[in-house]
């Protein structure tokens, strides 16, 4: 593991000498590593103590403290009460292999709150019935706590009113519900749809889809190499042909906070529609869509700290009331004939059959809980922990950070030259620290970057400082094959 190139030999043993004293002879002392001359001087195997031993002293000598220059960021945080925050976490308790689970997968899902746990449990106990169609108690107790949900989660996002809240299964299918409800009607051959560099396929596969029946064209808004969209570059392709601007309001790889309200702005310029993506937004950062002024926002449940399966598409009630059914069946007609069927208003025009109903109750709690803590308060304490862990990151030999615009959220995505990315992974996960390997269903922004996979470690309200101090010390014993070679 260790190169015979000069400078990276030097870094290393910077590292190990301010890390883990106890593994140098005593020859190697604080004077003679000060005055070190890395040209002509020893290699690091024999600045080791008893080199075929050392991968065992490290797995039991304790790392001394990082010395990473984000230590302001970790001070200011302080009046964050993450440590009460945490106790709500009933799985941040759990231990993986004895020890104590580190979730930085938070961009793929986020753990539930007690008071999430504790609402579903209530709920299946005294109130589960189906809503709407039926006047005994229990339908009336179900049908006051899903509006009730609505409700909540119209004012979280500042909507309108309630009925711009559609339910539904998560940002997948709400993005596929406007390109079909919405789309089809509204675009036609040799209109135009755009769409960035840095979307989850979830907001490519559906546009692409649509253009294939409709003869519309796909374009593309370019990224530069720090991540954020070139808006001169998007100003050129909005035309009078734009039908639709579909973007993510927080990239799911990057973490980079796109210009939404510019965005959206220049698009209704153009006489274009605008569907946000906020699956990365809503649980990092104040959402409100009429100062926004979107036209379609999209977010999943699971990464708001609710349930699975469950998802909020807002629409402008405008178009909602202009847009055909998504799908047919029950609770979303007025009158069925054998010859022709009347739909109800939105948003229950959209929500055929039973919908998720216990789950959207969940999410409703979720969405009390976040707003109680407060998402500046969050935004600001997850942004001093980024920036604590890109400065770590950027201290390990060989790291590569993707994705480095000012304005982002806690996700941070990185390869380590000569690691394989799963097994960057699997390695980490022995240590009880979850991260994402892969290319997280956006393929065309790591390839944008030269990449067919990263790692990738994202941040939330309950994670610490010390949780990243763990997460870099694992990552520099990987580097030295220590974990790998107790493990194998």
């Amino acid at each position: 593991m260790i190169t015979n190139n000069t400078e990276i030999e030097k870094l290393i043993y910077d590292e190990a000498y301010l890390y883990y004293p106890e593994l140098f002879s005593l020859a190697a002392s604080a004077v003679q590593h000060k005055n070190r001359d890395f040209e002509n001087d020893i290699r690091i195997s024999d600045i080791f103590s008893g080199f075929s031993d050392w991968p065992v002293l490290l797995e039991n000598t304790a790392a001394c403290a990082l010395p990473f220059s984000a230590l302001n960021g970790r001070k200011s945080a302080e009046q964050f009460n993450v440590f009460k925050i945490r106790s709500d976490f009933p799985i941040l308790e759990e231990t993986i292999d004895g020890r104590k689970l580190v979730w930085f997968d938070n961009a793929a899902t986020t753990q539930k709150p007690k008071c999430v746990i504790e609402r579903l449990e209530y709920f299946y106990e005294h109130e589960n019935s189906n809503v709407h169609r039926s006047a005994h108690t229990l339908a009336r107790r179900t049908t006051d706590a899903y509006e009730g949900a609505r409700l909540t989660i119209a004012e979280f996002l500042n909507a309108p009113k309630a009925d711009d809240i559609v339910f539904i299964r998560g940002s997948t299918e709400g993005i596929n519900l406007v390109a079909q409800s919405y789309g089809l009607t509204q675009v036609g051959e040799g209109d135009e749809i755009l769409i960035s560099q840095l979307e989850h396929h979830a907001n490519i596969v559906p546009w692409q889809f649509l253009c294939k029946k409709t003869g519309a064209k796909l374009r593309i808004i370019p990224i530069d190499d720090s991540g954020q969209i070139i808006l001169t570059e998007y100003k050129k392709l909005l035309t009078c042909r734009t039908k639709i601007v579909a973007i993510a309001h927080v990239s799911n790889v990057l973490g980079t906070i796109t210009p939404a309200e510019e965005m959206i702005r220049l698009a209704h310029t153009a006489g274009a529609k605008v569907l946000l993506d906020g699956a990365q937004a809503v649980s990092h950062l104040p959402v409100d869509v009429q100062a926004l002024d979107c036209d379609f926002y999209v977010f999943s449940g699971h990464k708001l700290f609710g349930p699975t399966g469950i998802g909020v598409l807002y629409g402008k009630t405008e178009l909602l009331e202009a847009m055909a059914p998504y799908q047919g069946g029950g609770n979303m007609i007025s009158d069925v004939t054998m010859e022709e069927s009347q739909f109800k208003k939105p948003p229950h025009r959209f929500e055929a059959g039973t919908g998720n109903i216990a789950d959207a109750v969940g999410l409703g709690s979720a969405v009390t809980y976040v707003k109680q803590i407060g998402l500046q308060a969050i935004y600001r304490y997850e942004r001093a922990l980024l920036e604590y862990m890109t400065d770590a990151i950027e201290q390990i030999p060989g790291a590569a950070a993707i994705g480095t615009a000012p304005d982002k959220s806690g996700i941070l995505s990185f390869n380590i030259k000569g690691f394989d990315s799963d097994r960057l992974a699997a390695l980490l996960d022995r240590e009880g620290i979850a991260v994402r390997a892969g290319h997280h269903c956006a393929q065309p922004v790591i390839r944008r970057y030269g990449f067919e996979k990263t790692v990738r470690a994202s941040l939330a309200l309950y994670n610490t400082f010390d949780e990243i101090d763990v997460f870099v010390s694992a990552l520099s014993r990987i580097l030295f094959g220590v974990i790998s070679t107790l493990s194998s």
